[in-house]
């Protein structure tokens, strides 16, 4: 009986909770624990929980609310052919030989089986599903792993000490992916751990953004990647040309990759 009573009041907290995040946008741990009388620890678990059913964002302090546009992004074959093709005019820039860094991500992933034809390259990633792949591949590249700590947030490995495998080595070319393109600012994501992207983008003589159109002036609440560190951004051809035109004045080539 106590155990059902502990389970409603749970549920009952966690509406609550997503109540004051639609009314506010965000909330912190601290006024959630005055609000409603318990623990950091219990509130922490309802973030938890909330976060893995995607009803929200945990940021250091507290959460903020998922943005509409990442929950409605659409899952259909357009989008996944657009994605084939970003990745096979990203795989026109590898040469044989080459060292390279894949990010992890659904759009940097498709790259993978472009792969297959390149000759002795060495590829370091922080995502084991990528790991995995490259070691499908008919001309298996050297693989290289980050290590590190694990995030289940982004499914890869992440902090101090990835960075510090990173940095005993330099790449061709770094190919990393975004959630969203401020125009005025660069690569946007969701995800606070942005410092090993950073360290990527440092060691790398090349920087690749793989993204969809879609995502052009998506902007999220953290910058990943200032136009400065980028170099080239592949995107599919429904990109508008207003917005190709201003990524272009940064300094940044744009490739818009076409089924034609």
């Amino acid at each position: 009986m106590k155990r059902n009573f502990q389970q409603r009041n749970t549920q009952q907290r966690r509406h609550a909770i997503m109540q004051l995040l639609q009314q506010q946008g965000e909330v912190s741990v601290e006024q959630l624990v005055q609000l409603f009388e318990t623990s950091e620890v219990t509130i922490r678990k309802d973030l938890s929980a909330l976060e893995s059913n995607g009803f929200l964002l945990r940021r250091y302090g507290g959460a903020i609310l998922m943005p509409n546009e990442f929950l409605e992004e659409p899952q259909d074959d357009n989008l996944s052919n657009r994605k084939l093709l970003i990745a096979k005019a990203a795989a026109e820039r590898i040469s044989d030989h080459n060292r390279i860094i894949i990010d992890s991500g659904s759009t940097t992933a498709a790259l993978i089986k472009q792969l297959n034809r390149k000759q002795g390259l060495v590829v370091m990633t922080n995502s084991l599903s990528v790991a995995t792949e490259l070691r499908g591949l008919e001309n298996e590249p050297t693989l290289l792993m980050t290590g590190g700590t694990w995030d289940s947030s982004s499914e890869s490995f992440q902090g101090k000490v990835a960075e510090q495998v990173l940095r005993s080595y330099n790449f061709d070319q770094l190919f990393i992916g975004a959630d969203g393109i401020d125009l005025a600012r660069g690569t946007t994501t969701f995800n606070e751990l942005i410092g090993l992207s950073r360290v990527m983008a440092e060691v790398s003589r090349e920087v690749i953004v793989m993204v969809e159109s879609q995502k052009i002036g998506r902007k999220m609440p953290n910058l990943e990647l200032t136009w400065q560190q980028i170099d080239v951004l592949i995107t599919d051809d429904l990109i508008p040309t207003e917005s190709k035109q201003m990524i272009e004045a940064q300094g940044v080539e744009v490739i818009c990759a076409s089924a034609v």
